[in-house]
């Protein structure tokens, strides 16, 4: 096992802040992130596990601890009972790699989420989503490690308890547990999901009335280029907060004072409404700049940095946070995670 001191967090984190870790490790096995834990267990240090960096805010302070970067890689195709093909990643593979093979192999399920930044572990924690599919609707099982005692467990997708952006592991008895790899149950067959707005308009520009996967993700990566920034070029971390849930009456009042505000059924009585709507057409916030940070040019739900500090970013974060608050009087809540400590 390798171990760094003093490792900046900016260097593996898509927002680019971060000051030094105390120490770094980078797990490519799992025997690689027991030792990791243990070397932490030993000296009494709290421990951080990254994945691909997409979905943090690291302090400017650092980390006194031990940051491990999952690094474990794999898939792995198996027949299952039933017309479904069990498809196993280790915690640490890319998700768009996941998703790229899938599709190549014409299983459905994941092609709507390509293109997402980030690893298999983190996607499963967050249940990750787009344009209609989340992670949850096709994850079979989890593998995830006791970092207390030691002992692996395999979680089904119920015990999971997902919700949106959010799972059990998530929760503070959940991030006892660390993921080290998940099944999908993919279909080799049934038509693509296609109903988002931002789909259907690009299929009709081009004449296309029944898509394959390859086109579907095709199309997910050109609307996707279109709208958000290229992390391996700018600093994001994506969406910055969550798009919320309210309650039905809730959007109602919103509706009746901004007509044109959209909505999406969330079950009995709840409604999500698209943050990113509300800081462009409601608070003028799209493309808003304050020093070094900022909020992108085509959508405002995705702060930039150009250079800024972690306290920069936050400042910002809490102002568009505020305005929101001021015009609707809705709570946001991040997306992505702190790391300080």
């Amino acid at each position: 096992m390798n171990i760094r001191e003093h490792e900046p967090l900016r260097l593996h984190t898509t927002l680019r802040t971060g000051g030094p870790a105390r120490f770094f490790a980078e797990a490519d096995t799992e025997e690689v992130l027991r030792e990791a834990l243990a070397f932490a267990r030993e000296r009494a240090l709290p421990v951080f596990v990254l994945g691909g960096g997409s979905n943090v805010l690291a302090g400017d302070e650092g980390f006194r601890g031990l940051v491990v970067r999952m690094a474990t890689r794999g898939v792995r195709f198996a027949d299952v009972a039933g017309p479904v093909v069990e498809v196993v990643a280790e915690a640490g593979e890319s998700w768009d790699a996941l998703v790229a093979s899938t599709v190549e192999r014409g299983l459905r399920g994941l092609e709507n989420m390509s293109l997402i930044p980030g690893q298999v572990g983190a996607a499963v924690v967050g249940n990750i989503g787009a344009y209609g599919a989340e992670v949850q609707d096709t994850l079979l099982w989890a593998e995830a490690l006791d970092r207390r005692t030691g002992q692996v467990r395999r979680w089904a997708a119920a015990e999971c308890a997902f919700g949106y952006r959010t799972s059990f592991f998530k929760t503070p008895a959940g991030r006892q547990w660390l993921v080290l790899r998940a099944a999908f149950g993919l279909r080799p067959d049934g038509a693509p999901h296609v109903a988002y707005r931002d789909l259907q308009d690009y299929f009709a520009a081009r004449g296309v009335s029944a898509p394959s996967l390859a086109e579907v993700r095709a199309a997910v990566i050109a609307v996707r280029r279109r709208k958000l920034p290229d992390v391996t070029t700018v600093g994001t971390a994506g969406s910055f907060f969550k798009n919320p849930v309210i309650s039905r009456g809730q959007y109602e009042a919103l509706a009746a004072r901004y007509p044109e505000l959209p909505g999406h059924d969330e079950g009995p009585g709840k409604v999500k409404v698209p943050l990113g709507w509300i800081l462009d057409h409601i608070c003028g916030l799209k493309g808003a700049r304050c020093g070094r940070v900022g909020t992108h040019a085509t959508q405002a739900l995705v702060i930039v940095n150009d250079g800024g500090t972690a306290a920069e970013v936050e400042q910002f974060a809490r102002k568009l946070a505020g305005a929101v608050k001021a015009q609707t009087g809705l709570d946001v809540e991040w997306e992505v995670e702190r790391v300080t400590g």
